[in-house]
């Protein structure tokens, strides 16, 4: 008992200094957040887009990639397959645009394991500029992201951005519960981490990297065996000594609609995806559970109430801070009432992930390797 004690007291007094890190890195970040890009240079960019399958809001999310206000853009989406009904989408989108450089493709069968890397890199081998704009399909943005992203690159030791991104929530509960989630802990941890050392890595929704960068570190193919491909390409960029940043500018990731039990195996997925790729932020993340450490504390010792209760109020304060000051996100300002659950589910999700090394990922089961690159398995494997 005595040593649960002391490793709680210490996990959350850790997850009160963790709260206060949040605090100053959002508010560091968002001080970067205003540039001057009025005077920016023009540059020309290549966006590309990977696409599979139909996703809710597809459309509109492709609409706000060609509805951009910037005068020399080129527009690439990529299919594997011909019969792919997200390419009739995109072809309808793209004839709303007749003055934007528009190409549907159809890159063929994956013969990587990340079937999204092949994708991108049959896509930027036919992009026309040096910078590129990777961006998944369930992004959606302003029609200002390429001025600001020509405006952080006029910095030529700048090599790649990644653009934080505030979730956008599917019509369920479970949803709203995951966005909240990603807008109060992912992305605090993101901002933790650029304070403390600098970015060092890229978070995978929407990353801006020139492609001499992206030659010089090897190219797409350097990274095609991983499960998470994002993480590692902001990795090998600032080990080979380029820049890598957190671009002011706020992307919206719509993570879609799901019931319990297909958000429980996301999420469990993404999380062993985790531990597998960068173990240390893994178990780091113990510190992010300010909620759930606080109160078994409290049970254990409930003279200490004024030092959890402290702990929780600062969890309240760092999650404002970085869903509300940095990300302006409407759903954690209005649902306040349930970050407490979605503390606990959090923790849960991730005590689970401790265990397995197995991933359901479009329709195949994978085994996670100890390096983050993942293989698959049989179909009739257990997990």
């Amino acid at each position: 008992m005595g040593l649960l004690y002391i490793l709680l007291l210490v996990l959350v007094v850790g997850s009160a200094v963790y709260c206060i890190l949040v605090i100053e890195a959002a508010r560091r970040y968002r001080h970067r957040m205003f540039p001057a890009f009025a005077a920016a240079p023009v540059v020309p960019i290549s966006v590309l887009k990977p696409l599979r399958g139909i996703e809710e809001g597809l459309a509109e999310n492709l609409r706000s990639f060609l509805a951009q206000d910037y005068p020399s853009f080129e527009v690439l989406f990529g299919v594997d397959e011909p019969d792919d009904p997200a390419l009739e989408v995109a072809m309808a989108v793209s004839r709303e645009f007749p003055h934007v450089a528009c190409r549907c493709l159809v890159t063929g069968t994956p013969s990587y394991r990340n079937p999204k890397v092949y994708s991108l890199e049959r896509l930027v081998a036919a992009a026309r500029y040096d910078l590129l704009v990777m961006s998944d399909s369930d992004i959606r943005v302003g029609p200002d992201l390429l001025r600001v992203i020509a405006a952080e690159f006029a910095d030529q030791n700048l090599g790649l951005v990644t653009c934080p991104y505030r979730a956008v929530s599917g019509n369920s509960f479970w949803s709203r519960l995951e966005a909240i989630g990603i807008n109060t802990e992912f992305i605090a941890g993101v901002l933790v981490a650029r304070l403390i050392e600098g970015m060092k890595f890229a978070v995978g929704p929407t990353i801006v990297i020139r492609k001499k960068v992206l030659e010089s570190i090897g190219g797409l193919q350097r990274v095609k065996d991983y499960y998470i491909d994002d993480f590692l390409l902001g990795k090998f960029a600032a080990e080979h000594g380029f820049g890598v940043e957190l671009s002011a500018y706020v992307i919206e990731h719509h993570i879609g609609a799901q019931g319990f039990l297909d958000n429980l195996r996301h999420r469990v997925m993404w999380l062993r995806g985790t531990r597998r790729s960068r173990p240390k932020g893994y178990f780091g993340q113990i510190f992010t559970y300010t909620l759930p450490l606080a109160l078994l504390l409290l049970i254990l010792k409930p003279a200490l109430w004024l030092l959890c209760i402290s702990a929780i109020l600062l969890r309240f304060v760092s999650a404002w801070a970085v869903a509300v000051y940095v990300l302006r996100d409407p759903l954690t300002s209005r649902s306040w009432h349930l970050l407490p659950l979605e503390d606990l589910l959090s923790w849960f999700f991730w005590l689970a992930a401790l265990f397995g090394n197995t991933i359901l990922w479009r329709g195949r089961r994978f085994a996670l390797l100890p390096d983050g690159r993942f293989q698959p398995l049989e179909r009739e494997s257990a997990g």
